[in-house]
């Protein structure tokens, strides 16, 4: 990774005559700042021995003046400020308290000081809501809670904990552990309660916890609204979850597993979520996510997701959705598989719904109606489908003013690079438009997506609409998108249109391959008054007529051509030089035409407009998801 290095320091503090000062250094890389804290041991030969003590993010309001340089990728910023999660960096310095089968788990919490460790037996259950105070700790004063197991029975730090280490060896539905053998070794917590949220409720200022090695759970039916959360309004920061497993129950209602309002300083890290689903016609729950942040009225964010396997059925990540006067900002999610199981979808065989038979409700894999820089790299999306109130979208882009309680919504910033979405109903849908009330958002525009392959459409098969993306601008004005340097074969159209308003500006469209059987573009509705409409529907006229200072170029078009001319169309992938692989990422570019199933090289290859190839770099999305599944 390429580092540009500023130091910038001042003295933070000194103590008495001591011959040491506490400096930050600031690092800022290509795509991130960090700030440093270093000591300097002043010595007489004109230099300074340096010795690196700790690593943590900071506001980027007290970055040095010289290192608050924002980091772009294309239109959008990346986030100002990372979530330091490392166990280096969050010491637990104090006392061991051990909690055994039958003990007292709050007494236990409430009793802890900043620094100790709370290790709870192993393979051991503890029933009930535990509540976490505030108290004052600080970044070299951690309270962690852990299974007592040894590190050495868990998967190493960096290492996603799957089942296996609860004694499961493998879930109907779900992906193969690839266990070599399973054994409990965590402490069990369970929410016991008919309704309610628990079992990990955070008081206000909470702050400094850190969950290693649980599986959190909920053993009654009823409702379980979150297993985490913060009691309703207050806030808590410094929070880290760590190699643990949440989930809910195979056909009770378990809305979320952790719900983030007023959170600040999370990390979400090589975890496993599953069953996380509300039933259709309940009216008890209606919207299942693994994690959600409504926005709320406090400040929230950084927040760090990377490296788990998320699995819900409503939507598997979502920031926005509730009244808010706050954008939940700096958000780094990467490495992490989003999944759905098949079974889940009616029909399918070993089909599992609800304990009265109702299908779970389903809606999309990852959901921005209320965020601020974002950075969602190197992510597996896998199923999804519609049939309720959406259209089986992978990926969905939409500011919403809430039922007319966040006029301040916003989603801006957003960069989606090097991910893989597979088997779903569309891929993108992107749009700016009224609640049911008519309420408008304040803005949705700045967004970087690239290196992106979306495979295994399946368009009315799913209930979905079968597209590559979806547009739609009414108010406020869609702008400064770029899609660039992706591939998408689907079975309906690669873009519906609708803007009503001003016409979409600053999109740049280019170095994609993309591919439609029925239509390039169709329409999402508006009459006479969408753009799309006023031009026919006809490729180049929409561009001319719905874009204005934008680029639409150096595309690789399969199927119908009326594309601008400075594109590429081809008849089908075959004499495009588009074939499926064997691998993962299904798609590879004929190079020569001594491969058996080539006949030329690919127009694509060299023919971007920065010189390389359309499409995405395959080789840096294998390198990238090699070991996300």
């Amino acid at each position: 990774m390429h580092l540009s290095l500023h130091l910038c320091w001042k003295p933070l503090a000194r103590s008495g005559n001591s011959a040491a000062s506490r400096l930050p250094i600031v690092a800022c890389y290509s795509d991130q700042v960090e700030v440093r804290r270093v000591t300097i041991f002043p010595i007489r030969l004109r230099f300074a021995l340096v010795c690196l003590l700790t690593s943590t993010a900071v506001p980027f309001s007290r970055i040095p003046a010289c290192a608050q340089k924002a980091q772009f990728d294309g239109p959008a910023e990346l986030p100002r400020v990372y979530v330091g999660s490392s166990l280096s960096v969050t010491p637990s310095p104090g006392k061991l308290i051990a909690v055994h089968s039958g003990d007292n788990l709050q007494a236990a919490i409430d009793s802890a000081s900043c620094g100790d460790r709370i290790e709870l037996q192993a393979a051991a259950v503890f029933s009930g809501i535990f509540r976490f105070p505030n108290k004052p700790c600080d970044d070299a004063h951690w309270i962690t809670m852990r299974t007592s197991a040894p590190d050495s029975s868990l998967p190493p730090e960096g290492t996603r904990l799957k089942p296996c280490f609860a004694g499961v060896a493998s879930l109907p539905g779900r992906p193969d552990f690839h266990c070599s053998s399973t054994n409990n070794v965590l402490a069990r917590i369970e929410f016991n309660k008919n309704s309610g949220v628990g079992p990990l409720i955070f008081r206000s200022g909470a702050n400094h916890y850190r969950f290693i090695g649980l599986e959190v759970t909920r053993s009654a039916s009823g409702v379980d609204y979150a297993l985490a959360s913060g009691d309703e309004g207050v806030q808590s920061d410094h929070l880290i979850f760590d190699r643990i497993w949440m989930h809910g129950t195979a056909q009770d209602e378990t809305t979320r597993a952790i719900a983030m309002v007023g959170m600040s300083q999370v990390a979400v890290v090589d975890s496993f979520f599953t069953d996380f689903h509300c039933v259709a016609v309940t009216g008890t729950c209606t919207d299942a996510q693994v994690l959600s942040n409504g926005g709320g009225r406090t400040p929230s964010g950084p927040f760090k997701i990377v490296n788990n396997f998320m699995e819900s059925a409503g939507e598997n990540i979502l920031f926005g959705g509730g009244g808010a006067s706050m954008t939940p900002a700096d958000i780094e999610i990467r490495g992490n598989y989003f999944f759905k199981p098949m079974t889940w979808k009616p029909g399918e065989p070993g089909f599992v719904g609800g304990a009265s038979g109702r299908p779970f409700i389903v809606k999309n894999l990852f959901e921005l109606k209320n965020a601020q820089r974002v950075l969602f790299e190197g992510n597996i999306l896998e199923n999804c489908w519609g049939g309720f109130s959406q259209n089986g979208y992978a990926i969905v882009l939409t500011p919403k003013n809430q039922s007319g309680h966040c006029p301040l919504c916003k989603v801006t910033d957003v960069t989606i690079r090097y991910n893989l979405i597979s088997n779903i109903g569309a891929g993108f849908a992107i749009a700016t438009v009224a609640d049911d009330p008519g309420a408008y958002a304040t803005a949705g525009e700045r967004y970087s997506i690239h290196d992106v392959v979306v495979q295994n459409v399946r368009g009315s098969q799913y209930q979905g609409s079968g597209l590559f993306v979806q547009l739609i601008s009414i108010s406020p004005p869609l702008r400064n998108i770029s899609i660039t340097h992706s591939i998408a074969f689907v079975p309906r159209a690669i873009f519906a249109i609708m803007n009503v308003s001003a016409p979409f500006e600053g999109f740049e469209i280019s170095n994609n391959i993309l591919s439609a059987n029925q239509a390039p573009v169709v329409s999402s509705g508006g009459g006479t008054r969408n753009c799309a409409e006023q031009a026919r529907l006809d490729p180049g006229s929409v561009i001319k007529t719905c874009f204005v200072h934008s680029s639409f170029t150096h595309n690789l078009l399969i199927g119908d051509g009326g594309w601008p001319k400075e594109n590429i169309t081809e008849k089908n992938a075959r004499s495009a030089g588009v074939l499926e692989s064997d691998d993962d990422v299904l798609y590879r570019l004929c190079t020569s035409r001594d491969d058996d199933q080539c006949k030329k090289p690919s127009p694509a290859l060299h023919a971007g407009t920065d010189g390389k190839d359309l499409g995405p770099d395959f080789d840096a999305l294998h390198r990238m998801l090699s070991n996300v599944r």
